[in-house]
Order: structure tokens, then sequence, then C-alpha cells
């Protein structure tokens, strides 16, 4: 079965940026067969690909000289319950939060720490999604993908995806996987993630002494809500940059300047900093440029205000990438794919 093309489509609805950029050709996969039928067209056609979800880690500064293949898959189920453990499997095309929130309706826990993260399930791989103590490995059973390179459908391990910090082998081959579908182990009694950021605190708050998952995920909800811009309102891609990972001479030589700084000890000498309050204190929080800026609140995020281009943003960062590597001796990287 072969999807219709479509010539010249806007993106702009296809990116939380909201940036305003054409795609030569544009087209939906509903289906594996779509998916191989899509790419088959387009190799015959001689035209490269570009598969996207939800266009949440996705920074686009031109027009897209391609076929854009948007994975709109659907589809989520129970593959097997063994005593406390459940393995479920979701399609890649499956909005990433409504998925969470299903996981939890059917008295499932372990995804609860990363609600409200923008995105699909096929997505959430690529860069090991993670957020307040939990990442995707943690959680991880399997996922399906289709090599580009041969055709063939193959079966990832947890060692197989090679997982790091928003890191995976799928993002280091860039163009070789398309993910399809992916599973998850998670567990019928709750196994609390409360350390991370405020989540012990807002629950404290909350009068909540014996947390559910659900009671967990609403904080975490209420959390990411006030300090992140709702990409329907104001066009983002959440974290724009890595927390960076450094030696633990150049932590502690920072800390000399700035007692204060935000740092996790990652052993064998190495130390991660908080990017956003590196930002912070170089003074770019709250910066605009045009209708390209950094958030008033959460100086990790960078903000369309409206009009501005992916090229306007792209610069912005480098602007930053180029302050914080002159002030602190520390480079940031991108979180988001540019095209």
């Amino acid at each position: 079965m072969t999807a219709a093309w479509q010539e010249r489509v806007s993106l702009k609805p296809f990116n939380t940026f909201g940036i305003d950029v054409d795609a030569r050709y544009f087209t939906q996969a509903h289906s594996d067969d779509e998916v191989r039928a899509a790419l088959a067209s387009a190799a015959q056609r001689q035209l490269p690909v570009l598969v996207i979800g939800g266009g949440s880690n996705l920074l686009l500064t031109q027009d897209v000289d391609a076929l854009v293949l948007h994975m709109a898959s659907r589809g989520r189920r129970v593959l097997s319950e063994q005593g406390e453990r459940v393995v479920v499997e979701a399609e890649a095309g499956e909005p990433w939060h409504p998925f969470v929130q299903w996981s939890l309706e059917q008295g499932f826990s372990g995804l609860e720490n990363l609600s409200l993260i923008p995105g699909t399930v096929g997505a959430a791989p690529m860069q090991n999604v993670g957020a307040y103590g939990v990442e995707i490995k943690d959680v991880f059973a399997g996922l399906t993908a289709l090599d580009r390179e041969t055709g063939e459908l193959r079966d990832f391990t947890l060692e197989e995806c090679a997982f790091g910090y928003r890191d995976s082998v799928f993002k280091r081959t860039p163009g070789r996987w398309l993910i399809l579908r992916v599973r998850f182990a998670l567990a019928r009694t709750l196994q609390a993630h409360l350390d991370y950021g405020p989540v012990r605190q807002r629950l404290q708050e909350q009068g909540v002494e014996q947390p559910s998952a659900q009671d967990i995920s609403d904080a975490i909800c209420s959390i990411r809500r006030e300090k992140l811009p709702d990409p329907l309102e104001l066009g983002n891609a959440g974290s724009f940059f890595k927390n960076p990972v450094v030696s633990a001479a150049l932590s502690e030589q920072i800390r000399v300047w700035y007692p204060g700084v935000v740092a996790y000890p990652q052993g064998e000498g190495q130390v991660k900093l908080a990017a956003g309050w590196l930002i912070e204190q170089a003074g770019w929080k709250g910066y605009r440029d045009g209708d390209a800026g950094v958030h008033r609140l959460q100086s990790l995020v960078l903000v369309n205000y409206g009009q501005a281009s992916g090229a306007q943003l792209h610069a912005l960062a480098r602007k930053i990438q180029a302050d914080i590597l002159e002030r602190f001796g520390v480079e940031l990287e991108m979180e988001p794919n540019l095209y």
C-alpha cells in the first residue's frame, strides 16, 4: 500500500518550534507496509528521506528538499504479564504523553517520571529521553526497527541500543534505522523515583505522603507546566542544550569563581554541570533578538515568539555556545537535530 504524496507542504504543524519551512514532498505512514512503500518510492526517484515523529527534537533551518515521512502509526498493547513485570508495546507514531497516561490507567508504573514529554514513542529511544531521574534505558524491553540499507526488520536488545546520556546507536547512525515500535518493561508495584529535582517537595506541598504512580505523574506535569512553555502557545523544543560532562579539575576551577555552580559527580573524574545554570550565569535568561529568544523562566529553553526562522534560532544557539566556552571553558552541545 502506498500513501499519497503531497508537494510543497508547510512543516509548521509538524515541528514544535513552529518553524514555517516547506517539504518538497510529504507523506504519512500508518503501517510497516506504508513505510516500506514510501522508502522504496523515494529510492526509485533518488530522493533523500527525512523521517519525523512529533517534531519535538528538530530545528528546521531551511526548506527540506526531500521526502518528509511522518510516522503516524498507532497502537499500544500488553505483550506479557509475569507476576509484577508487565511488557507493553507501542507503535512509533503514538504520542508519548498519552501513551504514558494509558500505561498508568492500566495500573502499570515505570513511565510516570517521563510524563508530559513532547514527541512520539518512536523518537524516545533515539536520544534516550530522560527526566526526573529516569531514562528510557531504565524501562526498556526492546524495539523493532527497519534497516534502511537492507530492508530487513531487526529487534534490538537494551545492550544493542548502546544508550548513553541523550544518545543511542540510532542517533549515532542517522539515516540507518527507522524505529517502528518500542517495548517497555513496567511493574504493577510502584518503585518511586522521587529524589531528582523538586518532585518530593511538590508531593509534600500537595499533602501526598504515600504517592501513587499517577500522583507522581501529576506532580511532574505541574512542575513541567510551570517551568517549560507549552509548544502550542510558544514554539520550543524543550531543553535545547545537553548538560555538559567535564573533568573534575575544570569543575573545581569554575567553582573557585562561581561557588554556586550546579554540578553532579559522575565518577571516573567526571562531573556533569547544569547547562541551564551556566547559561543563566552568563546573562542569557530572558534574552530576545527579534522573535528568537531564551525563555524568561528556563534558560535551557530557546523559544520562537512567532516568526523566528530556524536559522535565527540556530544563530542564537551558536552565540550562547561561544559565550559559555569563553566564560567557562565548557562546550555546550545542542540536543535538537538540525536540518
